[in-house]
């Protein structure tokens, strides 16, 4: 098979194609090419510490002038780079179709000669066992000697099976290489430009080659199986009596219970990142749902704290009070957050026992200080503004409303995904996870990008917890038990407690299957307890899947 494939001509041997490569060479060398040189010189001026501000000024001022001539010949050679890149590209697409139908039959034999040669090697391997049994028969060979003979039989069967599925691989190696030789060609031609459509087919090419079943039920067996339960609670729903599960005024129910938890998941997730996690969530969204109800309160309030109050904003505009409430309430989130990111990041103490710390703290000083009292609703005028729904229309009989906080909610995942993905402190939080010593010696301060993301988890919580206040009346005991139910919905999405590994995409999704797990058990009549044994379940077996990659991956 190998020398099959070395006789076929490839894309880098065809003379024309080599032609137009050089021809492109000569128009960028002095121009775009040179232009990105001088360009990584400056950068690579202003990082060496070596040189003097002087000399470093005249040489990055040298560069800038050398900039502008290149720049000239840039525009100069525009239109014929772009025509000759678009000839170019044109013909090494001609002559791939022929590469890979070359490589794509050539394959194809390989396939047949393989399966032909591992069948005449099951039928020597069989007749050679057959003539030993035989032989051992006839001289009463002992049980030791029948059983090492059987040892060898299924040795040689594996082994001509290993060397079977080694060629195949091989073959598919052959056909993918060639696709992506395509590609890559494609990409050189366009001076390292990128082409929508075909990173869209590399990606499609590269899913299919590193596919198996294994590797597939074990990256998505849990949503299978949860899929599998959704489809059977919408089947059973009107079978019950309870109606409809899957219509828009539900699905809208469940984004909207979503929308609020969804500021926990995206707070605890950058720690599950580090390999960490937070218990002090449910006090920090009591806490400042709290300070969000004794501001917004129409009226007096009947909670005193710590003595103090009791307090009526109402003479403050409402917008200065809204401000004021979402102000504290992230203020004293972010504070809390940061003393326990400061013991863990500077003492190397476990997130596990500096949150527990902040959480028990929380916890004493929010009961002392109102004596477990609610603090009553919040203005319906402000409730309706932010976390009402705007009247969308009719449909089939049902009104329809859009929930308000969907918005706000979308806003965060927005915001959280661009950290996470396009700034330099959302790397540094993937290789602090995945490797903080690592991280460490490359220059990444550990201490700096864990105390951040503990403040940043504050943030999202303080923002939760000024919307948690609208949905009751908010106490000392609200929140109870969301930290585990954040938690959980980021291990479901994919995140990692090995830290280094996850998206904020898994997270958004691991929040959405919690409440629409709880959502449809709820509405088929599922009592309340039960339903935390279906969570139980399903946390086991995220985990479970989540240490089976890690030793993989070890």
């Amino acid at each position: 098979m190998a020398n099959q494939i070395d006789e076929i001509k490839t894309l880098d041997d065809d003379k024309t194609l080599a032609d137009y490569s050089a021809r492109l060479d000569a128009l960028r060398r002095d121009g775009v090419n040179k232009i990105s040189e001088l360009r990584a010189a400056i950068a690579a001026a202003k990082k060496n510490k070596m040189l003097d501000d002087d000399v470093r000024t005249k040489i990055i001022a040298e560069y800038r002038a050398e900039i502008v001539e290149a720049k000239k010949v840039a525009d100069a050679n525009r239109a014929q780079d772009a025509a000759l890149t678009k000839e170019a590209v044109a013909y090494a697409n001609k002559l791939a179709v022929e590469y890979q139908a070359a490589v794509h039959a050539a394959a194809e034999k390989g396939r047949t000669e393989a399966r032909k040669e591992y069948e005449a090697d099951l039928q020597r391997i069989m007749a050679e066992n057959k003539e030993r049994e035989q032989r051992l028969a006839a001289e009463g060979a002992s049980k030791e000697d029948l059983s090492a003979n059987a040892f060898q039989y299924k040795s040689a069967l594996a082994d001509a099976k290993t060397k079977f599925s080694d060629a195949l691989y091989q073959c598919k190696t052959d056909e993918h290489q060639a696709f992506v030789d395509h590609v890559q060609k494609n990409i050189a031609l366009r001076n390292s430009k990128t082409n929508f459509v075909e990173d869209f087919q590399l990606g499609l090419k590269n899913y299919a080659y590193q596919f198996t079943p294994q590797k597939f039920f074990l990256a998505n067996g849990l949503y299978i199986a949860i899929l599998i339960f959704f489809i059977v609670c919408v089947i059973l729903a009107p079978l019950s009596g309870n109606g409809y599960l899957l219509t828009l005024p539900n699905i809208f129910t469940i984004l909207e219970q979503s929308s609020v938890r969804m500021f926990y998941a995206l707070g605890v997730a950058g720690l599950i990142l580090l390999a960490g996690t937070d218990l002090s969530v449910g006090r920090m969204v009591a806490m400042g749902a709290v300070i969000t109800g004794l501001i917004l309160h129409p009226g007096q309030n009947i909670v005193t704290f710590f003595n103090l109050g009791p307090w009526n904003f109402t003479a403050m505009p409402m917008g200065g009070r809204v401000l004021m409430a979402l102000f504290f309430s992230i203020l004293m989130c972010a504070c809390f957050s940061a003393v326990a990111g400061f013991f863990s990041a500077y003492f190397k103490m476990h997130p596990f026992i500096s949150t527990l710390g902040t959480q028990l703290i929380i916890y004493g000083l929010l009961f002392f200080g109102t004596s477990g009292t609610p603090v009553g609703s919040i203005d319906g005028g402000i409730k309706d503004l932010l976390g009402g729904r705007w009247i969308m229309g009719y449909l089939g009989g049902d009104l329809i409303t859009f929930p308000k906080l969907i918005v706000p909610a979308a806003i965060a995942i927005i915001i959280a995904w661009f950290i996470w993905n396009k700034t330099t402190f959302g790397k540094n939080m993937y290789a602090v996870g995945g490797n903080s010593e690592a991280a460490s010696v490359s220059g990444i301060s550990v201490f700096k990008v864990t105390l951040g993301v503990f403040i940043m988890a504050g943030v999202f919580y303080g923002f939760g917890a000024f919307f948690e206040a609208f949905k009751a009346n908010a106490s000392a005991g609200t929140g109870q038990g969301y930290e585990m139910d954040a938690i959980a919905a980021c291990v479901v999405g994919g995140i990692s407690f090995n830290g280094g590994i996850g998206k904020i995409g898994g997270a958004v999704l691991g929040v959405i299957i919690f409440t629409g797990l709880t959502y449809c058990l709820t509405f088929l009549g599922i009592d309340t307890n039960l339903q935390f044994v279906f969570k139980g379940l399903i946390i086991l077996a995220a985990v479970s899947l989540d240490c089976v990659k890690y030793l993989k991956r070890k």
